[in-house]
């Protein structure tokens, strides 16, 4: 096993892995950047080293200061936590070179599933549903008027580099087809340097499903149950839960069974995640896979008592994984808090936190690196906390949430804790009817 893990990332998910690496008895090292310094990941690390100023791309995004970094301390494994270079094949391709472990899948595995077209041709291939598109990136106006009356509107419009909901755009007839065309190619260049785009059929009222997976260095795979991650806000989600409120036995067999045959199709290697779009009639797609942990890992974590940073370490390190598959045995919701203005359109609320009390009890759980007298840097994501609530049923996750929520204070800044709130009351949402469109017409009082 590893003796000494540097963590390529900030906040509360680096705080995250170094618990586990602790109770492994691996010793950590932190990075942080200038705007970091002060941050609970750097206090609890057994070393920290600052790898530039605010600015990702000076910083977390700098593969060459990582690299030092992890030089200079003698580190023999790097985990890449999620966002930044956690799905950048060039980085786990550099730690290759230096002989230092990327605790992840290998290059290969990333590549095949960070381009959308590949991804969907190695699905194909493998007997796994994807909803019906494009072959091939989009050439021209014409190009995507063609394809769009061969599978019949509405349509989306996405970026072949996407992520996060840039550079995508639905169609719901042909003469929205050029603005729409044109708009995504600009958005997709200016966000990944890449403006390349295809096309897919819209799925309507559709629920975001995610499969856990894990596989090893030996070509086994496992599932570890799903989560519903369908209450998002412009693509980017805000609650997660599990075991979905519209998943069946059934449901969850074929589903399972899909994850993981997509997992096997490209040997996979480490924790992942294949997310699925599921219509209204119970039929599901996939969409993509994410080669790295997940920011609702949590979730999963409690529903099945297992921990997902000590498995991701072990297949890493060369252990076989168990080759089970897992159902929940209770049920977890987690509520992302982000430094956001829910009444000022979710604008980002950076800032000192004057005043902080942390929920507790049972069945709660709280991730986070923040503290009294912390200052939330303006240059990052804006999540600063995640409370997960875990019950032997949905109603009373429901309610400990409720709870927790209540006896959340911060003060100092904004977040999205009063949407919470409501949202927790709201009758739509406790009786489970609820799609990726819900937060469209849910109003903040």
């Amino acid at each position: 096993m590893f003796k000494k893990i540097l963590i390529a990332n900030r906040g509360e998910i680096a705080l995250r892995i170094i618990r586990t690496c602790r109770e492994m008895g691996i010793r950590t090292v932190a990075v942080y950047s200038t705007a970091d310094k002060d941050s609970l990941h750097v206090r609890f690390a057994d070393e920290a080293v600052c790898i530039g100023k605010p600015s990702s791309s000076d910083s977390y995004l700098n593969i060459p200061h990582i690299m030092a970094a992890a030089e200079i301390t003698n580190a023999d494994a790097i985990h890449p936590g999620y966002g930044f270079l956690a799905e950048n094949a060039k980085f786990a391709e550099i730690c290759g070179q230096y002989k230092i472990k990327f605790i992840g899948p290998t290059p290969e595995m990333i590549n095949k599933m960070g381009d959308k077209i590949t991804a969907k041709e190695t699905m194909i291939k493998a007997g796994v549903p994807v909803v019906p598109g494009s072959e091939g990136l989009l050439e021209s106006v014409a190009h995507a008027k063609k394809e769009a009356k061969k599978m019949g509107y509405p349509v989306i419009i996405k970026a072949t580099a996407g992520g996060g909901g840039k550079g995508m755009r639905i169609v719901w007839n042909e003469t929205e087809v050029e603005k729409a065309f044109e708009n995504a190619k600009a958005e997709a260049a200016v966000s990944f340097k890449n403006d390349g785009l295809y096309m897919e059929k819209f799925v309507e009222e559709p629920r975001h499903i995610e499969i856990q997976v894990a596989g090893d260095q030996f070509g086994k795979v496992c599932h570890m149950s799903e989560r519903d991650c369908s209450i998002q806000r412009r693509h980017q989600k805000l609650v997660e839960e599990s075991p979905s409120p519209f998943m069946t036995p059934e449901l969850r067999k074929k589903m399972g069974d899909a994850a993981i045959k997509a997992a096997s199709a490209i040997n996979y290697e480490g924790v992942g995640t294949i997310e699925f779009l599921v219509d209204k009639h119970r039929n599901f797609y996939f969409m993509e896979m994410n080669t790295r942990i997940q920011v609702e890992h949590c979730v999963t974590e409690e529903v099945i008592n297992f921990d997902l940073i000590k498995e991701q370490i072990k297949i890493a390190g060369g252990v076989p994984i168990s080759g089970k598959n897992y159902e929940p045995k209770m049920h977890a919701i987690e509520c992302r808090i982000n430094a956001e203005d829910p009444y000022n359109d979710f604008r980002p609320s950076p800032g000192k936190i004057t005043v902080l009390h942390t929920p507790g009890g049972h069945g709660v759980r709280v991730d986070s690196h923040i503290y009294a007298g912390y200052t939330i840097p303006p240059y990052y994501d804006s999540m600063i906390a995640k409370i997960i609530a875990v019950a032997q049923t949905r109603e009373e996750a429901i309610d400990t949430m409720s709870r927790a929520l209540s006896e959340y204070v911060i003060e100092g800044i904004k977040t999205t804790i009063p949407f919470h709130q409501q949202l927790m009351q709201n009758e739509d949402f406790r009786n489970g009817n609820f799609t990726t469109k819900f937060l469209e017409t849910f109003e903040i009082k």
